[in-house]
């Protein structure tokens, strides 16, 4: 008897609204249910959720092209100053190139379902062209160096060098 009573109760302390709704689903009037999720009080509507989402999504893409473009930047910068002949500081661009290269990375990780972004796919397309071209000049800069230090190395061995133990000596004397 007990727990009759118990559920009469459950029943009795049920909101009217509940019980509107379930008369509603019964008889097949009920609409469709929609995802709601709670924000402190507030409680956000499908749309309100896309638009969020959206939001968020605009701001990641957002970022990582800022990130690209400023990689970029880096990368235009010391290729230009290679083409032009300019003094570098490679240790600063090395670093600056590093660092720029690290955040691009991290945030790729980070965002790999934007990989599909049309925009995305230009600036990094667009990012590996200038790279290449930056690789071809430090390539042929780096070249440079090592020839004039192998004309330096040479020119040094030859003044120390008193011919004693060179075949050079033996071809002068003849």
């Amino acid at each position: 008897m007990q727990v009759e009573q118990g559920a009469a109760a459950a029943v009795i302390e049920q909101p009217a609204a509940d019980i509107e709704l379930t008369t509603e689903i019964a008889a097949g009037n009920a609409p469709l249910p929609a995802l709601l999720s709670e924000v402190g009080s507030e409680v956000i509507s499908d749309d309100a959720e896309a638009a969020r989402l959206e939001a968020t999504r605009s701001e990641e893409v957002s970022g990582l092209l800022t990130a690209i473009r400023r990689l970029e930047t880096i990368v235009e910068e010391e290729t230009v100053a290679l083409a032009t002949g300019q003094k570098i500081d490679f240790d600063d661009f090395s670093a600056r190139k590093s660092r720029s290269m690290l955040e691009f990375v991290r945030l790729m990780r980070a965002r790999m379902h934007l990989g599909s972004e049309s925009e995305i796919t230009e600036e990094i397309q667009r990012l590996r062209e200038k790279l290449e071209r930056n690789r071809s000049l430090l390539e042929m800069h780096y070249d440079a160096v090592r020839e004039v230090a192998s004309i330096i190395v040479r020119a040094i061995k030859e003044a120390e060098s008193d011919g004693t133990y060179t075949g050079r000596a033996a071809q002068d004397r003849t």
